[in-house]
């Protein structure tokens, strides 16, 4: 009887089997692969096996036979799928300790099928029946994948081809046949060393809160036709000036010093700053009032404060 499937051996010593072709209870064509057949080899010889499968599928009993007979095997099995492990032999390839697919290989599962006749009660049987085996099925695939029966049931039931990635990913394969093992994943880059250290963001150092305040844009105020740039001590003067021009008595103005033309000397960037009239500053003794006695010196500091 010709066979599409036999034993050999390895370089190592250990023992390679080819399952090709399709999987039933008996055989009739003279190339179908039998539980009967399978067993007698599977025992001739001891030690560690290597799987080739390379299959359409077929009988899920017979299937289920092979299967158990792999599980119950006592040394290593390792399935390595050629080019296609379908339907019954799917679940052949899951009773491997090791499962691995070429690159090119698929792998299919589905709904289980039959042919039946009779009356209705003899259909209610076989969707019963066809119900069971799915869950004997279903039993293989969880075993091997880890995935949860209601996944697993529903890619049975989309009829789902998966590739040798999606395999691995998903847990019905462990390796991909002559696949390059990927580099490790690269650690984080080290800083810099010429980099200076940044401070914490709690934390941080004096110098680097200085280097933040000098950073810092002047205040900008737009008037419409220009931008001005103000700086402390101009606006500081601004401000001076209003609170002290209201203090003073009208109709008096106050002396012209020059003061009034500082305020519009150019900032530091080429901006001229606003034509500001600038009084004479009061003198503030050490008693902290004016000369006049009429301006303490907290009281306009308050002022300023509360205006800028």
């Amino acid at each position: 009887m010709p066979k599409f499937w036999d034993y050999i051996h390895d370089d190592s010593g250990g023992r390679v089997l080819r399952l090709e072709g399709p999987i039933d209870s008996d055989s009739f064509w003279g190339d179908e692969i039998t539980p009967q057949d399978f067993r007698d080899e599977l025992y001739a010889e001891d030690g560690d096996l290597t799987l080739w499968i390379n299959s359409p599928g077929g009988n899920v009993f017979a299937a289920a036979e092979i299967y158990t007979m792999i599980r119950d095997y006592p040394h290593n099995v390792t399935v390595r799928i050629a080019s296609i492990a379908a339907s019954a032999a799917s679940v052949i390839a899951m009773a491997g300790n090791t499962v691995q697919m070429s690159p090119t290989a698929l792998l299919m599962i589905h709904d289980p099928s039959t042919i039946a006749f009779g009356n209705a009660k003899d259909m209610e049987k076989a969707i019963a029946t066809l119900n069971e085996v799915k869950e004997s099925i279903i039993n293989a695939y969880a075993a091997k994948t880890g995935l949860s029966r209601n996944r697993i049931s529903k890619l049975m039931s989309d009829e789902t081809w998966i590739n040798a990635k999606k395999a691995v990913e998903l847990g019905f394969a462990d390796e991909i046949l002559f696949d390059e093992k990927p580099e490790p994943d690269k650690k984080e880059e080290p800083d810099d060393p010429d980099e200076p250290e940044k401070p914490d963001q709690e934390g941080g150092d004096d110098e680097g809160d200085e280097k933040k305040e000098t950073e810092k844009k002047p205040f900008k105020l737009d008037t419409g036709d220009a931008l001005w740039e103000y700086s402390t001590r101009v606006m500081g003067q601004t401000i001076l000036g209003k609170i002290t021009a209201s203090a003073a008595p009208e109709g008096t103005e106050p002396p012209d010093d020059g003061k009034a033309d500082d305020a519009q000397k150019p900032s530091e960037e080429g901006l001229t700053a606003p034509t500001v009239t600038v009084p004479d500053m009061p003198v503030i003794g050490m008693d902290g009032k004016t000369a006049d006695g009429s301006m303490p010196y907290e009281i306009l500091k308050q002022q300023l404060a509360f205006l800028r």
